[in-house]
C-alpha cells in the first residue's frame, strides 16, 4: 500500500506568519490555489483510488481540483486535523519565538504540550493511526495493494513521515514539508520505506536562499512571508 502526503497550499495564515492551527475561516492565497492546480495536473495521472483530507478548509480547498479530476469524493478523517495549538492559535510566530516551550518544540517534541491545547505525541499517535487504519480498510476492501492522497498539515505529516522513518519524535523537527509538497510512503509486510518526501516538483528556487533556520510549529518553512503572491522567502534567524 502507498501513501502519498499532501500538505496544504499556501494559506493567508502562512503569508500573515501567523499560527493558524485549527482557527476558521484560513483559505488558500491565489497562490496556494495555485499550487492545488499544480498538484491535481501532476497526480491525476496515477492510478489513485482514495483521498482523504483533514476536514479544515484549506485542505479540502487543496484536495478539491485532484478529486474532480479523478471523480473522487474526499474522506475527512479527523485524525488528520491540524495540531490543536491551543492559546498560541492565531499568534504571530515572531512573538512565539520569545516563548520557553519554543525551544521544547525544537529539541523535545515528544514532550511538548501546547497550554490548553495536545501534545505532539499525541499528534503523531492519532496520525500514524489514521494512516495505518486506512491502509488496511482498503487493503481488506481492494484485496491488493492501493495508491492513496491523505492531505494533512506541516506537523501532522511531519510526524508521520518521523515514524516511517523510524525516526525519535524528537528529531521530527529535522524533515521540511513545505506548502503543497508531496511525501510517499509505501507500507509492506517488512515495515514502511519513505521514497519521497517534500516534493515540490521541478521548482528548487528555495534552495537559493541560503541556510533557512530550523522549522516553526505548523511545518513552517521559516523566513518572511510575501503577502502579495504567497512565496516564502528566507531569511536569516531573529
Amino acid at each position: 500500500m502507498t501513501v502519498i502526503l499532501l500538505r496544504h497550499g499556501v494559506s493567508t495564515s502562512n503569508t500573515a506568519r501567523t499560527l493558524a492551527g485549527r482557527a476558521p475561516g484560513v483559505e488558500l492565497t491565489e497562490r496556494g490555489t495555485e499550487q492545488a492546480a499544480a498538484v491535481a495536473d501532476r497526480l491525476a495521472t496515477l492510478p489513485i483510488e482514495h483521498i482523504a483530507s483533514s476536514p479544515l478548509l484549506r485542505c479540502q480547498r487543496t484536495v478539491a481540483p485532484l478529486a474532480d479530476k479523478l471523480g473522487l469524493e474526499p474522506e475527512h478523517d479527523e485524525r488528520l486535523i491540524e495540531v490543536d495549538y491551543g492559546e498560541w492559535t492565531g499568534r504571530p510566530i515572531a512573538e512565539l519565538l520569545t516563548e520557553p516551550l519554543w525551544k521544547v518544540v525544537q529539541g523535545h517534541a515528544s514532550g511538548a504540550v501546547f497550554p490548553g491545547g495536545e501534545g505532539l505525541a499525541q499528534v503523531q499517535q492519532r496520525a500514524v493511526a489514521a494512516i495505518r487504519d486506512t491502509e488496511r480498510r482498503l487493503a481488506d476492501k481492494a484485496g491488493r495493494d492501493v495508491l492513496w492522497v491523505a492531505c494533512a498539515h506541516g506537523d501532522v505529516i511531519k510526524s508521520i513521515l518521523a515514524d516511517a522513518l523510524g525516526l525519535h519524535l524528537d528529531s521530527f523537527q529535522r524533515i521540511a514539508v513545505e506548502p503543497a509538497s508531496v511525501s510517499v510512503v509505501r507500507y509492506s509486510p517488512h515495515g514502511p520505506s519513505v521514497w519521497k518526501f517534500n516534493d515540490t516538483g521541478a521548482d528548487l528556487s528555495a534552495l537559493s536562499a541560503g541556510t533557512p533556520p530550523p522549522p516553526l510549529p505548523g511545518g513552517e518553512v521559516p523566513g518572511t512571508a510575501s503577502a502579495d503572491n504567497g512565496n516564502v522567502r528566507h531569511r536569516d534567524s531573529p
